[in-house]
């Protein structure tokens, strides 16, 4: 495995805890500046909705820019940000700085998946992914924790200091290296990587990742209040339990890196059909302790992990260029406003157990989008599809293999 992966990890991580760093200081910061905890709650969902919105249209500026070029952009925007919101003095600076970052960090996320792809052989490319989202677990089981623990111990914008600390690191870690390379394979134009956007089956496939991630964090945003009103947890027991998730996901990602590329409509079948389980056992067995302890372990296992897979279909079905991978993360990131915002809104009418039913369905319903690849499931594909191969339109097929500087994630 390249080295430069592992850095492409450090800076996701980077990404990812500054993502989740408001979430676990929303007292001291609605103190700090001035207002309330549920107007900081909109700080969370400002940052998702600009990732959403705004990385896509992030992403097409720089497709110009070799991909490492491109990075150190999106670092230096992504870092002007957290310098604002280590600053802020106002609810309207720290707003604005949680948009800029948002914005920077979904480009960040496309251009880094992609560049995964033209610096690794597409036999492991699958692989790459999963090491580069081990980024993603480890903000979730690191990044998290550590930012709140330094946000109540020195105040909440030395979190924010802290994740700007992190990110020069990575930074730095990414322009040494990094290899600079050009370009992916057929020039990357906006228009070219754009085109796939025109099959009505991406859009299928995109939809697969928006259910497959919003069914789990329908569950996941609910954790503590449902652990602790209704398995009975004490609230100092509830943190313990969301590390051993975290790590969950670490080792589950892991194990789908490894067959992401040769079984990956399998695996998302499979994963989907294991989540659908796990979250129907956790909704009838949440005032069992040890039944909602193993549930809880098993969404961690089978619901964001099925990222690596997630990320080669999309590319399998498109192409591997920083555009399509940006706005797969969109969907992505989709999946998570809806999955927490639905849930709220059950949990109003129904209960506390009413966000792990509506994970339910939507795995189920997600099971039903990925089905039809495994009735008509071609032979395993060295990697995805370059940018100079676009698949025809409306077919699925794509090249079974891919040079070296084609381009993937």
């Amino acid at each position: 495995m390249p080295r430069a992966v592992y850095v492409l990890a450090l800076g996701i991580f980077a990404m990812v805890t500054s993502e989740f760093v408001v979430a676990g200081l929303m007292p001291q910061m609605a103190e700090g500046l001035n207002t309330t905890v549920s107007r900081i709650g909109y700080l969370i969902t400002a940052f998702a909705v600009a990732m959403a919105a705004g990385g896509p249209f992030l992403t097409a500026a720089l497709m110009r820019f070799p991909p490492r070029t491109a990075l150190m952009v999106l670092f230096t925007v992504f870092l002007a940000g957290n310098v604002l919101a280590a600053t802020a003095t106002g609810y309207g600076t720290m707003m604005a700085a949680r948009i800029i970052t948002g914005i920077a960090s979904q480009a960040f996320f496309g251009v880094g998946i992609s560049m995964c792809a033209q610096i690794t052989r597409p036999e492991i490319r699958g692989r790459a992914i999963a090491v580069a989202m081990n980024g993603l677990m480890l903000g979730t089981l690191l990044g998290l924790p550590v930012s709140t623990l330094v946000g109540e111990r020195f105040g909440w914008r030395a979190a924010f200091w802290t994740i700007t600390l992190i990110t020069v690191i990575a930074a730095v870690a990414t322009l040494f290296g990094v290899p600079r390379i050009e370009r992916a394979e057929g020039g990357g134009g906006f228009r070219q990587e754009a085109g796939v956007f025109r099959k009505p089956r991406m859009w299928l496939v995109l939809s697969s990742s928006t259910l497959i991630i919003g069914a789990t964090f329908s569950a996941f945003s609910y954790f503590n209040p449902i652990l602790t009103d209704v398995t009975g947890f004490s609230t100092g027991t509830v943190p313990l339990l969301l590390v051993a998730y975290g790590a969950a996901t670490v080792i589950g990602n892991s194990v789908v890196g490894r067959f992401a590329d040769g079984h990956t409509v399998p695996v998302l079948a499979v994963g989907l059909a294991l989540n659908t389980v796990f979250l129907t056992g956790f909704a009838l067995l949440a005032d069992v302790p040890a039944a909602a302890v193993i549930c809880m372990m098993g969404i961690g296992l089978a619901g964001v992990t099925m990222n690596p897979a997630m990320v080669t279909r999309v590319q399998r079905t498109g192409n591997a260029g920083p555009l399509v991978n940006t706005v797969h993360s969109s969907f992505i990131t989709l999946g998570i406003i809806l999955g927490s915002s639905i849930g709220a809104v059950v949990i109003e009418t129904w209960g506390l157990r009413a966000p792990l039913w509506l994970g339910a369905v939507l795995a189920l319903v997600g099971l039903a989008t990925v089905l039809p690849d495994l009735a008509h499931r071609p032979a395993p594909a060295a990697g995805p599809a370059p940018l100079s191969a676009l698949p025809d339109e409306g077919t699925g097929a794509h090249p079974s293999s891919s040079r070296q500087g084609s381009g993937s994630s």
